[in-house]
């Protein structure tokens, strides 16, 4: 009698409990779900092992134990099959069919919660107003609607944000008067 051949079994990534940089996560208020995600989060990278631990330990307040997280595959780096956070195993399991941009994290007590995902690489404002968005009690955009509309607010910010600074620099310009050009379109 013969087995089946074994595969080698990586060793287990170990987490490290204290989070080594301030968390970036915002979630919405305990209250009846509505909507898409339940919060936002904004890893530094695309390593989900590197990622976890900090995002793990502070969920476990919210959610107790944590059992399992679900990713999309094509979002983040390879990742190992389980990390060990709080004294526990976390099971990772990765999907291709898994929406993009998404995380969800099961507790053992079947609670979950789904995470949107701001890629690492977002500007600061925008990964902020994103999450900030997501995490409304009343919220119930989809996950690419939140992504865009994020970088969409932003960019309106900044665009005012350089209006304002070129109207300053033209009154400065002109010894604290306002410039001929602007008093002309506000009269």
């Amino acid at each position: 009698m013969t087995s089946a051949p074994h595969l080698p079994i990586a060793p287990l990534a170990t987490a490290a409990e204290q989070p080594r940089h301030p968390q970036r996560l915002r979630l919405r208020p305990k209250a009846p779900s509505t909507g898409h995600v339940d919060g936002a989060w904004w890893p530094r990278s695309r390593d989900l092992a590197a990622e976890l631990p900090a995002l793990l330990a502070t969920l476990a307040v919210r959610l107790g134990d944590v059992l399992r997280v679900n990713y999309n595959l094509t979002e983040w780096d390879s990742a190992p099959r389980r990390v060990i956070s709080g004294g526990r195993q976390i099971r990772l399991d990765g999907f291709y069919s898994r929406p993009a941009d998404t995380v969800d994290v099961v507790a053992a007590n079947r609670r979950r919660l789904t995470l949107l995902v701001v890629p690492s690489n977002t500007d600061p404002a925008a990964a902020h107003q994103t999450m900030m968005l997501a995490a409304d009690r009343d919220n119930d955009q989809t996950v690419g609607d939140l992504l865009a509309a994020g970088v969409s607010v932003t960019a309106a910010t900044q665009d005012t944000t350089n209006l304002t600074r070129i109207a300053l620099a033209g009154w400065e310009a002109e010894g604290g008067r306002i410039p001929q050009q602007v008093s002309r379109h506000t009269s």
